[in-house]
């Protein structure tokens, strides 16, 4: 296995592994009205960040790529927006691990975004 491939099958891990980190600190947060909805809409787009970068890897064309791509920088810039929510409703008492994910999804988020970006500048 090269370096690349190595990187992007680390990658399809790392998505993976924060939609089921994910899945498990939804269940650590306070009861509420709230919660319902934000635990649905985190859950989709934690999720969604990891199935969509699958599909990238799997692209048969640099279009296709970059189309998914673009899908999986929006939907890990969703998962921290929805993190930041939770923080700022103060709707979770694990601090550690809401920092934590939010830096893995910021992370990720980066990650893709220069995908997205190194994609488009050469299909100029």
């Amino acid at each position: 296995m090269n370096e690349k491939d190595f990187f992007i099958e680390e990658l399809k891990k790392r998505t993976k592994k924060l939609a089921v980190d994910i899945i498990r600190f939804c269940n650590s947060l306070r009861k509420c009205e709230a919660t319902s909805v934000i635990t649905y809409q985190i859950i989709k787009s934690s999720s969604s960040t990891g199935a969509n970068y699958r599909a990238a890897c799997r692209a048969r064309s640099k279009a296709e790529f970059y189309s998914k791509i673009c899908i999986v920088v929006e939907e890990a810039d969703e998962t921290e927006y929805w993190l930041e929510i939770i923080h700022d409703a103060e709707l979770s008492k694990e601090k550690e691990e809401l920092k934590r994910l939010t830096k893995e999804a910021n992370e990720i988020t980066k990650i893709m975004s220069k995908a997205k970006n190194s994609t488009y500048g050469n299909k100029k």
